[in-house]
Order: structure tokens, then sequence, then C-alpha cells
């Protein structure tokens, strides 16, 4: 804890230095308390430091006892979202200081609009996740109002060593600059595809829905219970990609692959399939398991919905609501 809090001193404080009752790295370290004891709102956090001062003051000066609500939101408008992301990456790094060896592991990016900071006058905040297959989110990023997330990923990657990893996203995040990126990183990458990638799609969809071309491919299945049905996911990879007119496009590109998703209710089946480019070699279990582990980024965000309820929260001020996700994500 000791390097936690020797780091959040170093915030710079631009507050005239005369009005200020509260230290913001005081206010900082309360919303980080209180966020670990799942408190979601500023006023839950305000309650939470009354209820908590006593244990509060072994770490935090906190020289006129706890801030209101309405200072520590506007306190937390002022902090540098630099500063906050910078401190989760220190926090995530202290996290894994001790994991031994390091392995393998898939890394989603996926953007989330936190739809409260929006109304008829502005644009609601958009952030690009980095989330492991455990669940713990390692990076974001907020995308520019100018901007979408085919910028905002590479710009997220930059901020992670993610070496000997696996990178996964959604088809709009498959530009052929991100691919680029990851490889020049040391990393794998699988990406999905739709139509925004001209006729990529449709030649790999093409290519599998030839049987004689399919039954030669690597082949998994694997049969589970699911919202009271069962489900059946089948997965498809060949390294057969020379023929791929856009194959120079992407670099390090090694394989395709298909999963078809069967789901069945009460006797009513729908299926479900989707289209993959990757740089993995032929391993259909490692892709099967990059695919299934990027839908941890969808379970994420439903968590940051239901259980933070951060769609609920109707804080217009867009810098606010972005430090406060920040924290809401740590571990």
């Amino acid at each position: 804890m000791e390097k936690v809090l020797k780091f959040v001193r170093m915030v710079i404080d631009r507050r005239q230095r005369k009005k200020v009752l509260h230290k913001m790295c005081d206010i900082i370290m309360l919303v980080f308390f209180a966020k670990l004891a799942m408190a979601n709102t500023w006023v839950e956090i305000e309650i939470f430091g009354q209820e908590q001062e006593e244990f509060l003051r072994q770490y935090l000066e906190l020289p006129n006892g706890i801030p209101s609500h309405d200072t520590i939101e506007r306190v937390f408008e002022m902090v540098s979202h630099d500063f906050m992301e910078r401190f989760h990456a220190m926090w995530n790094e202290m996290l894994s200081s001790n994991e031994g060896e390091n392995l393998r592991k898939i890394l989603a990016f996926d953007g989330k609009t936190q739809r409260g900071t929006g109304n008829g006058e502005q644009k609601a905040n958009h952030i690009v996740s980095a989330v492991d297959e455990n669940g713990f989110c390692l990076a974001e990023k907020l995308v520019d109002d100018k901007s979408n997330e085919i910028t905002a990923n590479p710009e997220l990657l930059d901020d992670l060593n993610v070496k000997g990893h696996i990178i996964t996203t959604d088809a709009l995040g498959t530009q052929t600059e991100f691919a680029a990126k990851i490889r020049k990183k040391q990393a794998d990458y699988v990406l999905a595809l739709k139509g925004n990638q001209g006729t990529l799609h449709d030649d790999v969809k093409l290519y599998f829905e030839d049987e004689d071309l399919r039954e030669k491919c690597d082949y998994s299945s694997k049969t589970e219970k699911a919202k009271s049905g069962v489900i059946k996911r089948e997965y498809w990879q060949t390294d057969d990609v020379n023929w791929l007119p856009q194959k120079s496009k992407w670099a390090g590109l090694k394989s395709i692959a298909m999963t078809r998703n069967t789901f069945t209710k009460d006797g009513k089946k729908s299926v479900e399939t989707r289209y993959f480019i990757s740089s993995l070699g032929l391993d259909v279990k490692e892709i099967a398991r990059a695919i299934r582990g990027h839908w941890m980024v969808e379970s994420y965000h439903w968590h940051l919905d239901v259980t933070f309820r951060e769609d609920a929260n109707q804080t217009l001020n867009k810098h606010a609501m972005y430090n406060l996700n920040i924290v809401s994500k740590w571990p």
C-alpha cells in the first residue's frame, strides 16, 4: 500500500492553495478504497468515508475530515486522465508482480458508451478497454469526440506490454494498422470479420461453405448448458491462406477460422456463424479459447451497467465520469 500512497501523493493539484480544505491525494484514495468496497455513486463514497474514517486515517491525512459528495465529484473533475490511467496501470502491475511465470493471455479490446453522460448538447463518453480472460481491465482509453474505436485501439495498445499474448477485437476493430501494431509488439491476434473489410469476409465465408475444404480443417466442438437450453460450439481452423487476395495486407496472417454456435431450447434451434482471421498457427483449441475469451469483455461491460449502475449515473461532467469508470475497473 505504501507504493500506492507514494504514487498518489505525486498528483498535480492546480487548485488555489488558500481555498483548499481537502487534499486531492486524500480524495483519490478515498474513492479508491470506496470503490473496492463497492460504493458506486458520489453519495455512497461520502457515506463510506464517514463510516470508515478511523480506518482511512491509517493511510490518509484528512485534515478537515471527510469531504462532501459534491466536493469529491468536483475534485475528480480536475484530476488528469493521464494520471488516473497511470495509477491503474501501476496498480495492475503491482497486483501481478508475483504471478511467477508469465502465461499466454487473451486480451479483448472493445468499447462501451457511458450513456448517462450524454444529452442533446453533448455526446456521451465512449471508452475502449482492454480486458483479460479473467475479467480484469488492464487499461482503457477515452475515445475523442471526433474519433472512434478504429483510432483508439492502436493508442490503447501503446500503453500495454502485450508480448506473447493474444489480442482479440470485434469487426469494427479489425483494421490492417491495428494488426500491424499487434505484430510489431510481438503479440498475436484473432480478429472478427464482417462486411466492413471489403471482400475478405465473403472470401473466408465461401471457403468454409465448401464442405470438401471444411473437412480438411482442424475441428473442435463442445456442448454445454446455457440459458435453460443446450448450446453446441463448433470451431474450424485452417492455415491454407495463400489463396487469399488480401493476405499481404494483414501482417503475420497465418490462419482463418469459423465458429458455429447452435442453440437448442424447447425443440427449437438457432444458429450463429462467425468468421475470423488470425496470426496464430494451426491450433484449433487455442483459437477457440481466444474466440470464447473475447466475450469476457461483453460480460465485463454488463457488470459496469448492472453491478455498478454506470448508465444510470446522470453525471454530465464527462471528465469526472471517465475517472470514475477507471476506478470501477480496478480489481
